[in-house]
């Protein structure tokens, strides 16, 4: 059994599952063939910068292309122009490079190659407003959606509806193109049509999908919006529409395949491993208290196993935003769990965005221990106080336990470990 302190396991499981994801890794055995005209590489993302630098790395021919990745996510590419714009809340950068992309696809002809890589983020990334709208109708909408607690299947159901470029649209206007996408999974059961809101790839959500999310989450929106998600011109190509037909998608990178690298390193440390789900979905706080009982059941029962323990899971959990603190969802689960387990001993815990930020802040997440709760009240920070106020970044930069990676140039979602030693 490994003598390694269990913050330290911690830490290097999460750098494992990045690792797992690492474009440099999985894009290359992925390219498709060259064509016989014009190669031309586009897309958006956290990750695309770096997939665009592996494709430079080990394309065969010419090529050229226009990128988006979030600010502070750009890789060194020669051929490939790299545009860096916002995320969560798409800005002007990203629209202007949007209009450019389409506008690369409109000039391909039957000969070409797009080649598309897309990873999460890029739906913010590459913001491009439907008809009728303008960027702020879309960040408002946007900025409302990331507050209410909605999942990032109904938020990119809304998204597509208001986009001139999303939903399929990019492909649609690549035309007698050929399109080939490289994807890096970010989303609950790694449905292409929700990464990065499915650009090329055929929508199965309907314009009354989107406006049930606006009815159901309450949303006030802008009447131009409304007018948009009323209009059948604007309902997104589907299954089976003629555009996809000399398209081909391949996903390089997906969740379960960074929880398994995990496990590995795990095992390798002695312990033995549970993969809860990739696909884990519903508010930090409450899947927080679930994982508290699993982790509560490991020390009283010795199930699901009679052994010191990892509990790993992955998805993206949502927080409905009630107060004016700092922190993403990962922070979120791991004061909720550390209420929740009131100090058991034999449990520690990480989590992390695996791109490296946790929501909007300069952490990729946070870890928590048997003392953290103690830790706290001798420092005088009320841990309830600070989850009613969805404050979990400012609680755990007080106590030093904030993890700040900077960016990954990856993004395979929400990367949660739980260490049980009964």
């Amino acid at each position: 059994m490994t003598s390694e302190k269990p913050e330290t396991l911690l830490r290097r499981l999460f750098a494992a599952a990045v690792a797992a994801a690492d474009p440099a890794k999985c894009v290359p055995k992925h390219l498709p063939r060259p064509p016989n005209g014009r190669t031309v590489v586009v897309g958006a993302g956290k990750a695309s910068a770096a997939m665009a630098k592996a494709v430079e790395d080990h394309w065969p021919g010419d090529l050229s292309g226009l990128v988006i990745t979030r600010y502070g996510c750009a890789a060194p590419c020669r051929r490939i122009e790299i545009v860096e714009a916002a995320h969560p809340v798409p800005d002007a950068a990203g629209l202007d490079a949007a209009r450019r992309i389409l506008g690369i696809a409109r000039g391909l002809g039957p000969d070409d190659l797009m080649l598309a890589v897309i990873s999460g983020g890029g739906s913010a990334l590459m913001a491009l407003p439907a008809a009728g709208l303008t960027l702020a109708d879309k960040q408002a909408v946007n900025q409302a959606l990331l507050r209410c607690g909605a999942a990032i299947g109904d938020i990119n159901t809304v998204r597509k509806h208001l986009s001139a470029i999303k939903g399929g649209r990019l492909a649609a206007a690549a035309g007698r193109a050929r399109v080939a996408t490289l994807l890096i999974s970010d989303v609950p059961g790694d449905d292409p049509a929700v990464i990065a809101s499915g650009p090329t790839v055929p929508d199965r959500s309907t314009l009354k999908d989107a406006r049930a999310v606006i009815e159901r989450f309450k949303i006030s929106v802008p009447p131009a919006v409304e007018r948009c998600l009323a209009d059948p011109a604007n309902e997104t190509p589907k299954p089976g529409d003629a555009v996809f037909g000399n398209s081909e998608t391949v996903i390089v990178a997906r969740p379960r395949e960074s929880l398994e690298a995990a496990a590995r390193e795990a095992e390798k440390a002695g312990f033995k491993t549970v993969i809860l789900g990739d696909a884990i979905e519903g508010e930090a706080r409450e899947v927080a208290k679930q994982q508290a009982r699993l982790a509560a059941d490991v020390i009283t029962n010795k199930k699901p196993i009679a052994a010191q323990v990892v509990l790993l899971s992955g998805g993206e959990t949502t927080v409905t935003v009630r107060g004016r603190g700092k922190g993403g969802r990962n922070s979120e689960f791991l004061l909720a769990l550390a209420i929740a387990l009131d100090g058991a001993p034999g449990v520690f815990a990480i989590a992390c965005d695996t791109d490296g930020i946790d929501g909007s802040e300069d952490n990729a997440g946070a870890v928590v221990g048997p003392d953290t709760l103690a830790r706290a009240a001798k420092a005088g920070l009320d841990a309830r106080a600070y989850l009613d106020a969805n404050d979990a970044y400012s609680f755990f930069a007080a106590l030093g336990d904030l993890v700040v990676t900077g960016p990954t140039l990856t993004n395979v979602n929400d990367f949660r470990a739980i260490i049980v030693v009964p």
